[in-house]
């Protein structure tokens, strides 16, 4: 009631909320969640971290009387006000998505208490303005409107345009996001991908995700990377960059060894917490660069994933738009290209996001008509990166190795997990 924030956040991939979501799931049951939420109960979502509190720590959860997501604590600092948005919303598994609003019934069935959530926003809608107490803090002008925003992927696919149907986008951060707008919500059955609120006002995107994309890299750079490390220092360079030099001394295909980027577990499309990486065919033969190059091709091979479910759904992919710190490698973005067997583009911002979040903001303040308008006027593709044929021809086989590598070390990865690995 104070305002006063009462423990530590649970992060998107903290994974200690499982029991938690296998209660969800047992209570309201796999179709109705879809039905009710348009996706299953997984730990990167927020509400089965607060049954985790419930459940572990009553003494605080007893104290709580609103709950927030991370932009929206800061917009309470701005503005006073409790507010959310629909695209951040859809991420809690309490929000109905295809009415854009909260679910009562869902509600009710965790005992969750409605009055503790903040007001549902469109993106573009003004929610609040800045107080009088924070503009003499930080100079900021009093009553500037504050607007609703969005949740990081749906303000990245504003800001890389993806607000019309055929265009997608792969970004490549520590996790790695798929993502696709549609015009209505667009429910895979089987919860492989996610279905989201837009932050463009009254649609909808599909959005598939691999926990362990940019992560696998800085694994590797991390624990195997020291002679990279001191290099780059001497040097005054990236010590991704010498790794991906490596890489690109080695053909496509990495001969014949396959990464599976599971070291948080996987989404999409296996909803998996317990999924295990590996690397898979290798010999007395292989080397480095065999090791960085699999990274890279398996991760790629992780978001294609995504890409094949779409398919399945009647999506359309005209173009994928490259972003996300991994994407800044021509090399990697050559490899998606290949993978996907689509034209890979790039844009002249390099900080999609953020320039959503202006688009978001302008719209709101009159400055373009609509979301659309914002991104037409404000976008502009920089590159173009088409598929190479032969690559094409043999990643699609590999894929298929790829693909099988899953299910044939499922049960065993969970008998490791039972065993503490």
């Amino acid at each position: 009631k104070a305002h006063a924030v009462l423990r530590p956040s649970l992060l998107w991939c903290d994974q200690r909320s499982q029991a938690q979501c296998d209660w969800i799931t047992s209570k309201v049951g796999t179709d109705r969640l879809i039905q009710l939420v348009s996706n299953p109960a997984l730990t990167g979502f927020s509400s089965p971290k607060m049954l985790w509190v419930r459940d572990n720590e009553p003494q605080i959860f007893d104290r709580v009387a609103h709950f927030l997501l991370p932009k929206d604590y800061v917009r309470l600092r701005l503005t006073g006000e409790f507010a959310t948005e629909v695209s951040d919303a859809s991420g809690t598994l309490l929000l109905d998505v295809t009415n854009r609003r909260w679910s009562k019934e869902m509600l009710s069935a965790l005992g969750i208490d409605s009055n503790i959530l903040p007001r549902v926003y469109e993106s573009p809608e003004i929610t609040g303005k800045i107080s009088n107490e924070i503009a003499q803090a930080t100079g900021l002008k009093a009553g500037t409107p504050v607007v609703g925003g969005g949740g990081d992927q749906a303000s990245s696919a504003v800001g890389n345009g993806i607000v019309s149907p055929g265009l997608t986008s792969a970004t490549l951060g520590t996790s790695g996001v798929v993502f696709a707008y549609t015009d209505a919500p667009k429910l895979d059955p089987k919860g492989r991908i996610h279905t989201f609120c837009h932050a463009v006002p009254g649609k909808w995107h599909v959005m598939g995700v691999t926990q362990g994309a940019g992560l696998s890299l800085r694994w590797f750079r991390d624990n195997f990377g020291e002679s990279e490390a001191w290099q780059a220092r001497q040097k005054g360079v990236d010590p991704y960059d010498l790794l991906i030099q490596q890489a690109e001394k080695v053909p496509a295909g990495s001969e014949g060894v396959v990464w599976l980027p599971y070291l948080m577990g996987e989404r999409t499309p296996h909803l998996d917490a317990q999924a295990r990486g590996m690397w898979f065919g290798m010999t007395a033969a292989h080397k480095r660069g065999h090791m960085i190059r699999s990274i890279l091709e398996g991760v790629a091979y992780s978001l294609r994933d995504s890409y094949e479910i779409f398919k399945e759904l009647g999506i359309p992919i005209e173009q994928i738009r490259a972003s996300g710190g991994g994407s800044r490698s021509p090399f990697w973005r050559q490899i998606q290209a290949d993978i996907y067997g689509k034209e890979v583009v790039t844009l002249r911002t390099s900080e999609g996001s953020a320039l959503g979040a202006a688009l978001l903001a302008g719209v709101a303040a009159k400055n373009y008509s609509s979301v659309e308008e914002s991104a037409k006027q404000a976008i502009v593709v920089q590159e173009r990166i088409p598929p190479q044929p032969d690559n094409v021809k043999l990643y699609d086989r590999q894929y298929e190795v790829y693909r099988n590598l899953y299910p044939a070390v499922r049960d065993l990865s969970h008998q490791l997990a039972s065993l503490g690995g």
